[in-house]
C-alpha cells in the first residue's frame, strides 16, 4: 500500500495487516493529465480520489462562470461527495489543475469495506465529517468576512503546497471574490 495513503487511514483507525492488504487491494493507480476531470458534471461521481502527488479542484459553474468550492494536493482526499454518497448525477466537475498521480477507490468497493471491515465506516465518517466541516466554514466565510479578511484566513489555514501551487484565479473564485479585488488585496498586503 501507498505509504502516504497508509498513514492516512491509519491516523483514522487501526487495522490489522490482512486488513490493510485488503483495503489496498480496493484502490487502482491511476495518472491524469492538467486539465483533465476526474469527475463531471451530470454524471454520477463513482470514486474517492486519494492525491499521490499533484494538485486538483471542485468546482461548479454559475452563469457561466467556474466557482471552485475545494482544493486539494498531495496527500489530500477530493471527491464530489454529494454525488458520491447519493449516487445521483454531480452538480460539480472535480479538475486536475497539475498532472495528478491519484489512488481512487469506487462507490462498490467503498461498500464491499464498509461491510467487510468495522473500521472502514470509521474512514467514511471522518471523511464524510470533514468535508462537511470545510464547506460549512467556507459558507460561513464567504457570507461574513470581508474579502481582504478572507484572503488572510486562507493563508493561514491552507496548507503552503496549495497556497503556492494554485493559479490566483481559482484562489480568488474558492475565496468569492474577482481576480482584481484579489490582486489588489495582494498588493495592499505586500
Amino acid at each position: 500500500m501507498n505509504t502516504s495513503l497508509k498513514k492516512q487511514i491509519l491516523s483514522i483507525a487501526s487495522f490489522t495487516e490482512n486488513e490493510i492488504n485488503k483495503i489496498d487491494s480496493c484502490f487502482e493507480y491511476e495518472k491524469f493529465d492538467a486539465k483533465t476531470d476526474l469527475s463531471s458534471i451530470g454524471k454520477i461521481s463513482s470514486k474517492i480520489f486519494f492525491i499521490v502527488e499533484g494538485l486538483a479542484r471542485v468546482y461548479y459553474l454559475k452563469d457561466g462562470k467556474e466557482i471552485t468550492t475545494y482544493l486539494s494536493c498531495d496527500e489530500g482526499f477530493i471527491a464530489s461527495y454529494s454525488s458520491f454518497i447519493n449516487q445521483n448525477s454531480s452538480f460539480e466537475n472535480i479538475q486536475c489543475i497539475e498532472n495528478c498521480e491519484v489512488l481512487s477507490i469506487t462507490y462498490e468497493k467503498m461498500q464491499y469495506l464498509y461491510s467487510e471491515i468495522s473500521n472502514w465506516e470509521r474512514v467514511g465518517r471522518i471523511l464524510a465529517e470533514q468535508n462537511y466541516l470545510c464547506m460549512a466554514d467556507r459558507v460561513l466565510k464567504l457570507q461574513m468576512i470581508p474579502a481582504k479578511e478572507k484572503y488572510l484566513t486562507f493563508l493561514e489555514s491552507a496548507p503552503a503546497k496549495i497556497i503556492q501551487r494554485t493559479p490566483l484565479i481559482y484562489i480568488a473564485s474558492f475565496l468569492g471574490i474577482t481576480p482584481e479585488s484579489l490582486s489588489r488585496i495582494r498588493q495592499s498586503i505586500s
